[in-house]
């Protein structure tokens, strides 16, 4: 799932003006649809059986009284089969909405043209027409409850309305407008609620396959990684290491055969013993170059700062470095990287820059890290690069542009003969925290 994929929240105003009981099975489970289901159901019983009981205690004929709790019993039989007995979708189903209003209604009128009390229960005939759907139905019947509840115990709508018509007009319009309105309200506040609640675990899920994504991308550079570095000591090992032990071996063969000549011997045996010692320094240089031993006790930025620093003092060339934007910790892989770049273009600047001053940039910038090395040497012709590294080791321009690549990073150049050079990598700012603990280990 991508990040576009997260639509706009729209509210689906052809609906009901109530939540249904129980969420659609491709929506997430919200708690508070079920507290309003039983909530629903527990008013719609307490607003029948307390009337009923206010009836029963009323000073009526047995006759009148025995007959209205046998409709009000009617009206539970009614309200139990469709608030108990049906659950779930079907309960949310439209005709099941249709019905469950026009019992209400029809009992509940009757029973308040009986006996007043009930109008406490007509009020559940509100609830009861807010659940049905398209919203224009639900609206008609907020009308006709508000219209019955208002005019039933005053002999009827007809009657009410034929004596007093402006008024119960008035009542019946305003009062289907404010409870109708409230319930679109309410409907539109919940549906919102669920779209928003969607919309995070959608994003949820896009950042979680994000991070496997980076991961993925991170242990396929490690890989690669690896593979690149086999390659690079190959070929620094045949270049500097094996021509090395060649040279010694050839010079006390030398010496060998030069044994009558003291002079001669002598001289052997040192350039023997001076090329052991090259080769030492070029084995502990290959060596020191498989780990990036700046970070193993400090932050990148202070990793760089020390690079920067003692390459300054070796090369004599003023050097600055300046780290900008909240420094975060960063996938060892990336550090690493932005380490062996900062080295190898140091290391460019010392071997073809010829420049008077050098500067470097560690910039965080949220969901990027960028590094910029400039200096104001000769430079040199894009078109025309510099020439592959020697076999003093290094990769130059292709192998940073590469290290930068394989971590879904760009590497981009600008010179000029001289007009100095300036070298600028951008790399996606994956944070430590995506490191697997299995990682760790490896």
């Amino acid at each position: 799932m991508r990040l576009e994929d997260v639509r706009d929240v729209k509210l689906d105003w052809r609906g009901s003006m109530m939540p249904p009981a129980t969420p659609d099975p491709d929506d997430p489970p919200v708690r508070w649809h079920r507290c309003f289901s039983w909530a629903e159901t527990a008013i719609a019983w307490i607003l029948l059986i307390v009337p009923a009981l206010l009836s029963a205690l009323s000073d009526q004929t047995a006759e009148h009284r025995n007959t209205t709790l046998l409709l009000a019993a009617g009206a539970a039989v009614w309200l139990g089969l469709l608030t108990v007995t049906l659950r779930g979708k079907l309960r949310d189903h439209p005709l099941a909405a249709v019905a469950m209003f026009a019992g209400i209604a029809t009992f509940g009128s009757i029973l308040q043209y009986r006996d007043a009390y009930f109008l406490i229960f007509m009020v559940y005939g509100f609830f009861a027409a807010m659940r049905m759907r398209p919203m224009l139905v639900s609206f008609l019947g907020v009308g006709i409850t508000s219209l019955l509840i208002n005019t039933m115990t005053l002999g009827g709508p007809i009657h009410a309305l034929s004596v007093s018509p402006g008024i119960w007009g008035t009542v019946v319009i305003v009062q289907t407008v404010a409870i109708g309105g409230g319930g679109a309200l309410f409907a539109a506040v919940g549906k919102q609620s669920q779209e928003r609640k969607r919309a995070l675990e959608q994003l949820a899920a896009a950042e979680a396959e994000n991070r496997g994504l980076q991961r993925q991308l991170l242990t396929q550079a490690r890989e690669a990684g690896v593979l690149d570095e086999r390659q690079r000591l190959s070929q620094e090992i045949h270049d500097t290491l094996a021509q090395g032990f060649t040279g010694i071996i050839t010079q006390l063969e030398a010496a060998a055969q030069a044994r009558d000549d003291t002079s001669e011997w002598e001289r052997h045996l040192a350039a023997a013993t001076q090329l052991a010692r090259e080769n030492l320094t070029e084995a502990r240089r290959s060596v020191a170059a498989l780990h990036p031993e700046p970070l193993e006790a400090a932050t990148l930025p202070e990793a760089l700062a020390e690079v920067t620093r003692l390459w300054s003092e070796r090369t004599s060339v003023p050097a600055e470095f300046s780290a900008t934007g909240n420094a975060v910790p960063l996938h060892p892989e990336l550090e690493a990287t932005l380490l062996r770049i900062t080295q190898e273009a140091l290391s460019n600047v010392a071997r073809h820059a010829h420049a008077s001053r050098v500067g470097i940039t560690l910039s965080y910038m949220g969901d990027e890290v960028t590094l910029d090395a400039r200096d104001d040497g000769v430079g040199f012709d894009p078109a025309d690069p510099p020439p592959p590294p020697s076999p003093e080791g290094g990769h130059g321009l292709p192998g940073m542009r590469r290290r930068a690549e394989r971590l879904a990073g760009t590497l981009h150049v600008e010179a000029e003969p001289g007009g100095g050079t300036a070298i600028s990598v951008r790399l996606p700012a994956v944070p430590a925290a995506t490191l697997d603990p299995t990682e760790g280990a490896s």
